[in-house]
């Protein structure tokens, strides 16, 4: 049987935070999934500035045991739980950042009592969506040309979250689609700064969005494609939780 786990990149023996990348997937799968997948090869490059970012903490890739949400199985939340749930004692604060199916899982465990922000790229997040109460504030990103997941629905549930009283930064990522490899630069910056501590407004302004500030860079997509071949190719998984 395969059991959800993560993948780390960087693993220092003293760290106490721990940055998990939630990839993306399928509305319904329970194909496996496998190591060079688009949806997992899309969060390499981000990974690699979480980890220039945080010098002192962990940071794993997620790996869920199917590629599909699949209905009320959930399985991409619950794979994400069942990790968080078991890390190691020294692990004491969480950062989520999740892109599509995975930007669904990281809003749908915030709640999670290691969690201590959340970092939703381009999310999932069908009308109806139960509201959860996240452990701290929440950051939601999503590309104007995005047609694969809806910008409109996930202003909506930044909504329904400010209103519920936690902050919220929501960010317009103009000309993106979902693939976020137009204009990769300012999609990393937005990934260092949340790192950071410092992406975007975070507010209870239930209307209140914010634009992704340009690099200046003119970037086409195959320089973010180039990018993440580099990222996968200069690093490698030295362990797993």
């Amino acid at each position: 049987m395969t059991f959800p786990r993560i993948d780390l990149l960087r693993s220092p023996a003293d760290a106490t935070e721990l940055i998990l990348l939630a990839h993306g997937g399928q509305e319904a799968s329970l194909a496996p999934t496998g190591d060079w997948r688009a949806p997992i090869l899309r969060m390499w490059p981000f990974a690699s500035v979480a980890i220039s970012a945080a010098r002192g903490s962990a940071v794993g890739l997620m790996r869920y045991r199917y590629q599909g949400w699949n209905g009320a199985e959930a399985h991409a939340s619950t794979d994400l739980r069942a990790v968080l749930d078991r890390l190691p004692a020294r692990i004491t604060r969480v950062l989520l950042i999740g892109h599509s199916m995975g930007g669904r899982a990281v809003v749908a465990v915030s709640n999670h009592p290691l969690v201590d922000r959340t970092l939703a790229l381009a999310p999932w997040l069908p009308a109806g969506e139960p509201l959860v109460k996240p452990q701290g504030p929440v950051v939601m990103a999503h590309g104007t040309a995005d047609r694969v997941t809806s910008p409109a629905l996930t202003a909506a549930y930044a909504k329904r979250l400010r209103k519920a009283g936690t902050p919220v930064a929501l960010i317009a990522v103009d000309g993106s689609d979902h693939t976020m490899l137009g204009r990769s630069a300012d999609w990393n910056a937005l990934v260092r700064d949340f790192v950071q501590g410092t992406a975007g407004a975070l507010t209870t302004d239930a209307d209140h969005l914010d634009q992704l500030p340009r690099s200046g860079r003119a970037e086409a997509p195959l320089h973010g494609v180039l990018e993440i071949a580099k990222s996968r190719l200069r690093r490698r998984v030295v362990g797993q939780f």
